[in-house]
Order: structure tokens, then C-alpha cells, then sequence
């Protein structure tokens, strides 16, 4: 064993340490250094404001006190708050789930005419945030919405009868939440279902098994990990969702109430004590989920040799795949048809007591080009996406090399640093951010004022926000960069350096060019998630001139007179610049797509 107290008093000794240590791991003085920089940068950034979060929670006026924990139980109001929000999380899960088993395996076990551009049409929802669909589908769903309009003019509903489809917004939240996840639910299920091995269910329909009993006894149980890796994204992406209760005022879900409570953060802890909340119940779910699919083996001889098991639908199955997928696509589109509507709808005079609009004008597209608070939230949107892709790229970068091409201590753990903030909630870490960098905080109190002014998201969100967007969506960047990595052989950089190059000019010369088109699509969907990112730009946004396009649209809707008819024309504007986006990342990474929304 080695002796601490000998190798003090031995030189020789310790140079033999340090050689071991070089030996086994690749630390040169550059790889030092990035490492070193990318472990600064996830400490200040990631783990201080969680650190942070904690501390105001549990040290209340110098001393531990749990007084704002035990409220959480004897308070029947917060309870309330856990309640809902669980249960907005577990129906969204549900019917996400309900909705993409089918539809994961009728687009990739059957074979029929318009199935890629089905794939295609289902990914519409991920094109729009479900908060600003809400806007719309509130003039469709009201009391005096089109849907109830066309009942009254129908003679299927007396007008002074109509109908609250969304029950005080409960069912409005589930709804949209559920037609805007979907998608990732369904991209990680079509991931699971390509592992799968069809000789397995082949040996099953030799023995007489029926394809139901195929699918329940061999296909669902060997798909469980995908499943629940998809699963858990989304229970807490709506468990944990901000704006879409917002715009349907339903405010008693726990999002909402830290929200609240962003301006009274320094003088009442119970918002840090609910953010401690739900990231510990979060972090349950995905322990137990991996738990759960950790506990079970489903290792399989065929996988990664065999194609998947395909066969042509007759009539009767491609009838009922074309009215599912058809039907499903026609109430996904429904939140983008109805922005789309109120954004051309001249007033509130024009769509009331109608089915649709009476009139139609482009005005409030005009408006969003000109208007004080549209414009500038445009622009803000592009400098803050722009810069936060770059800063996840080089970091992106760095890490996806030292984790394919060298060997670094504590490379798992650098790993799960790198993905955790996909499984943060981003209202946890926005409301880190606001606390932990406020000039009354330890870490800013001793800087200088100019620099205070810099950080510090009350005075302005710039900086915070570009980085708060890059921390969020790095794992996308991460996991898109990381796969080109592997997938490029080592020996194109070995013959590079044989050949005299440096590492820094192979990786910029070979490397780099190899994995550009991973980069890319990493790039895209980084930037185009940032640009209508939600709970970090509706909480450290508090001044107008520093609103992206989220937390304008937000201001919009809350306006009376036009304020929702911009917002739309504005959540369109939004909503194209995302689909181009999308469409160049699916153009990249073409059916790969859904490797990067996996834990």
C-alpha cells in the first residue's frame, strides 16, 4: 500500500506517483486546462446556483430550519400546488404514452404509401412552445369559442349553455402539454422499437402467438428502457412547465407560484423551498425509472445485426393508421391553426359570437416589425440564441473530445454533469440563477460594481440568459457532437499527427470536418430551442428592453385591446424560424433525431 508520509519525505518517490497518474490518464498540460475550464465553468454555473438553491432553502436567519418544508405538509394550499402539478405530469405521461405506442408502431413496422411523409407530419408539435398555442385554443375552446359557436349554429347546444371545455384550465394545460410531447415521447419509442430483435418475435409467431400477444410479451417488455427514457422526460417537462398555466391563468400548480415569488425571493424562502421540492421529486422519478429498467436485463444477440421486422399493411390496417395519424395530426395542428387565426384577426369585435373570424388583415404582423416591445424581443432572441449556441458548441466540443479521445479522471462523472441539466427543470435553474447572482448574494457581494451590473439578472439578464440557454441545452449539443465522435475513426487523427501535426491542429483540420454535420445539428436545435425558450427567459426577464420573444409574447397576452393578436403574430414569427430550424436538423440527422432527447 502506498504511504502518504513516505512519499513526503521521498522526491523520487513522488515523480513515480505523478508518472502513474500520466500513464493512466491523458492530462497534458492543454487537457489540463480544458478540463480544468469546462469543470470551472458547470461549478459556477450548474452546481453553485443548485448549492445555493439548497442553502436558502434549508438556512433560514443564520441557523437550519425546516419550518418552510413542513408548511409543504400542513399547508392545504401547497399541498394543492404538488397535487395538481403531479397529476398535470402523470395524465400528460399517460396520454403521450397512449398516443405513441401505436404510433411508433405503425410508422416503423408497416410498410404503406405517404409513410415518410407521415414521420414527418408528426413532428409538427415541436415547432411551437404549448404556451403559445394556448392563446389560440382558448378562442377555440372558450365559452364562446368556434367549438362551441358551431354546436350553437348546428342546433347541438343552447348559446346560453355553452360548455368550459377546459374545466379552469387543468384540462387546457393537459392537452397542450400532451399535443406538444408527444413527439419526444414517440421519438424515443421508435428508438427502442429499432433495438428490438425480430427473430425473437419471429420465434414467438412460430410457436402460435398472436401479434398482440407479440407485442405485450416480447416487443413492450424489450422496448422498456427507450420507453422510460422518454417517459421521464416528459412527466417532468409537464410537471415542472411554467408558461402554458400561465397563459390559461391556471395558477395552482407549483411553477407558477415560484414564479410568483421571483421578486420576493431575498425576503421569503418558501419559493427556494419549493424549487428544492421539485427537483427532489424529479430526481425520484428518473431514480426510479432507472431503478426500475436498471433491476431488469434486456440484453438481446440480434440487436445492431438484424433489420427491423417490416410487412405490408392491407387496406383494413392502412385505414385505420391513415384516420389515427390523420385525426392526431388534425388536433396537434389545432394550437398553430388558432395562433394563426387570432394573429390575422383585425380585433376582438371581428371574432365574437362567430365560428370564425369575420375579417382578415396582416396588420399585426406589421406591428410585430415595428411595435417597441416586438422588435427589440426579436433581436434580443437572436443575440441571445447566436451566442449561447456558441458558448454550448466549444463546450460541446471540448467534452465529446475528452470523452472519446482521451483519458481523463472522473470521465462519468463529466459525463453526467454535462446531461443533468436535462433532467433540471428549467425553473429550477432560472431561479437559481436570479438568486444565486443577485449583488445581494456572497458570490457578487465583494466584486465590483461594473461587473455586478454585468451578472447580476436585475439589472440585466444578458449575460445570464445567453448562458442559462447554452447550460439547458447543451446535452443536445453534447449528444449530437459525442455520436460524430465515435462514429469517426481514431486512426485518420493518429496517421494526422504521425505525419508531425499538433492534437489542436488535427482536431481542427481532420476531426472537426469529419463530425461538421453533427455539429451542425446540434447547433440548430440548441439555437432554435433557445430562441423559444421559456421558464429561464419568463423569470430573469424582468425589464422590457431585455424581453426575448417568449417573455414578449407572455407580456402581449396579459395586455388588453391587441395584446394577444400581436403576441400570435409574434408566436408565428417565432414558429417559422423554429421550423426552418427543425427542418435543417432533420435534414442532418435525418431519422437519428430522437438519439438526442435520450438521458
Amino acid at each position: 500500500m502506498f504511504n502518504r508520509q513516505e512519499a513526503k519525505d521521498n522526491p523520487h518517490l513522488k515523480l513515480t506517483l505523478i508518472e502513474k497518474i500520466r500513464r493512466k490518464y491523458d492530462l497534458t498540460p492543454s487537457i489540463t486546462l480544458i478540463l480544468g475550464l469546462t469543470t470551472l465553468f458547470f461549478v459556477i454555473f450548474l452546481i453553485y446556483p443548485l448549492l445555493y438553491i439548497f442553502k436558502e432553502a434549508f438556512w433560514v436567519e443564520n441557523k437550519f430550519d425546516l419550518t418552510y418544508f413542513k408548511l409543504m405538509v400542513t399547508d392545504p394550499n401547497i399541498r394543492e400546488l404538488v397535487i395538481n402539478s403531479f397529476n398535470i405530469g402523470v395524465m400528460v405521461t399517460l396520454l403521450t404514452s397512449i398516443i405513441s405506442l401505436p404510433l411508433a408502431y405503425f410508422l416503423t413496422r408497416y410498410q404503406y404509401a405517404g409513410r415518410n411523409m407521415l414521420r414527418s407530419v408528426i413532428l409538427i408539435p415541436m415547432i411551437m412552445p404549448p404556451f403559445v398555442g394556448a392563446i389560440g385554443m382558448l378562442k377555440f375552446f372558450g365559452k364562446y369559442g368556434t367549438v362551441n359557436m358551431l354546436l350553437v349554429k348546428l342546433k347541438l347546444m343552447d348559446i346560453t349553455k355553452t360548455i368550459d371545455w377546459f374545466e379552469g384550465g387543468f384540462w387546457g394545460v393537459v392537452l397542450l402539454s400532451t399535443l406538444h410531447l408527444y413527439p419526444i415521447m414517440y421519438l424515443n419509442i421508435v428508438a427502442a422499437l429499432s433495438n428490438v430483435d425480430p427473430s425473437l418475435e419471429e420465434a414467438a409467431e412460430n410457436l402460435g402467438a398472436s401479434k398482440f400477444q407479440i407485442f405485450r410479451r416480447i416487443t413492450l417488455p424489450l422496448m422498456m428502457p427507450g420507453y422510460f427514457a422518454g417517459a421521464i422526460l416528459v412527466f417532468i417537462w409537464a410537471f415542472t412547465d411554467l408558461g402554458t398555466p400561465l397563459i390559461f391563468n391556471y395558477n395552482e400548480v407549483i411553477a407558477v407560484r415560484i414564479f410568483r415569488q421571483v421578486n420576493d425571493a431575498n425576503v421569503n424562502p418558501m419559493g427556494y423551498a419549493l424549487v428544492v421540492l421539485i427537483i427532489v421529486l424529479t430526481a425520484l422519478a428518473f431514480y426510479a425509472s432507472k431503478r426500475w429498467t436498471g433491476s431488469k436485463h434486456y440484453e438481446m444477440l440480434g440487436r445492431g445485426h438484424v433489420t427491423s421486422r417490416e410487412v405490408d399493411a392491407r387496406w383494413g390496417m392502412r385505414c385505420i393508421i391513415y384516420l389515427f395519424i390523420g385525426g392526431l395530426t388534425f388536433m396537434a395542428l389545432l394550437p398553430h391553426i388558432s395562433v394563426i387565426l387570432v394573429s390575422l384577426t383585425p380585433d376582438a369585435s371581428q371574432w365574437n359570437l362567430t365560428v370564425l373570424p369575420k375579417s382578415f388583415t396582416f396588420g399585426h404582423y406589421v406591428e410585430t416589425f415595428t411595435h417597441s416591445d416586438t422588435l427589440p424581443s426579436i433581436f434580443n432572441s437572436l443575440k441571445y440564441s447566436i451566442f449561447s449556441t456558441l458558448i454550448a458548441l466549444i463546450i460541446g466540443v471540448a467534452i465529446a473530445y475528452l470523452l472519446t479521445r482521451k483519458r481523463i479522471p472522473f470521465q462519468n462523472l463529466l459525463d453526467a454533469v454535462a446531461m443533468l441539466p436535462l433532467a433540471l427543470p428549467g425553473v429550477a435553474i432560472a431561479f437559481g440563477y436570479m438568486g444565486s447572482f443577485s449583488d445581494t448574494s456572497f458570490f457578487l457581494r465583494n466584486l465590483p460594481e461594473g461587473l455586478i451590473a454585468v451578472i447580476d439578472p436585475r439589472k440585466n439578464p444578458t449575460f445570464l440568459l445567453i448562458v442559462g440557454y447554452a447550460v439547458r441545452r447543451l446535452p443536445y449539443m453534447l449528444r449530437s457532437i459525442y455520436a460524430g465522435f465515435q462514429q469517426t475513426s481514431i486512426s485518420y487523427e493518429e496517421a494526422s499527427q504521425n505525419m508531425g501535426a499538433t492534437p489542436v491542429r488535427t482536431l481542427y483540420k481532420i476531426t472537426l470536418p469529419l463530425v461538421f454535420a453533427n455539429i451542425l445539428a446540434g447547433a440548430i436545435l440548441v439555437f432554435s430551442f433557445s430562441m423559444l425558450e421559456v421558464s429561464e427567459s419568463l423569470i430573469l426577464a424582468t425589464q422590457n428592453q431585455y424581453y426575448p420573444i417568449t417573455k414578449a409574447i407572455y407580456s402581449l397576452s396579459q395586455r388588453v385591446g391587441q395584446g394577444p393578436y400581436i403576441a400570435s403574430a409574434l408566436g408565428v414569427v417565432g414558429m417559422l424560424i423554429l421550423i426552418a430550424c427543425l427542418l435543417g436538423a432533420g435534414r442532418v440527422l435525418g431519422g437519428k433525431l430522437g438519439e438526442i432527447f435520450r438521458i
